[in-house]
């Protein structure tokens, strides 16, 4: 039986209604969402909290969660080690959030950075290509189901 390391993930909305994407800082070309592990005894949403503090800079007083959904999973392509487990892929919960209008800037700058860069796109703009392959059933899912777009 796979063993699914829990997970977390935003898709964080700018007032005008763009969808947040960071290019990951060891893979040029590869977009994806602020994501993270979910630590042990840790609540989903603390979690949220903690990794988009960690990976966007943001405070959450910047944004609304509007809504989540989960049940998300994917097989990673090899074994990962995490935590001091070995993993055989994750299981995500997805919130999709709203900055709020006194929002601090987005900052990739972070002490642990996991991107290099970030822009904001329209949701049906979302390219699979931009994905490990592993992902991708995990992406059309959760476009779908939170913006009604087919991948």
């Amino acid at each position: 039986m796979a063993l699914y390391r829990p997970n977390v993930a935003v898709l964080m909305m700018n007032r005008e209604g763009k969808l947040l994407i960071c290019e990951r800082i060891d893979s040029k070309g590869a977009w994806q969402f602020p994501q993270g592990g979910v630590d042990d005894g840790e609540e989903l949403a603390d979690a949220l909290a903690r990794e988009i503090k960690e990976e966007i800079g943001l405070p959450a007083s910047s944004y609304k969660v509007l809504e989540s959904a989960g049940g998300y999973s994917y097989l990673y392509a090899s074994p990962a080690k995490k935590s001091g487990k070995l993993y055989d892929g994750q299981v995500q919960t997805y919130f999709r959030c709203r900055l709020k209008k006194k929002a601090l800037d987005i900052n990739i700058d972070q002490k642990s950075a996991e991107f290099s860069k970030y822009k904001w796109i329209d949701p049906a703009d979302f390219k699979l290509k931009w994905l490990p392959a592993f992902k991708r059933q995990v992406y059309r899912a959760v476009m779908l189901d939170f913006f009604d777009v087919r991948l």
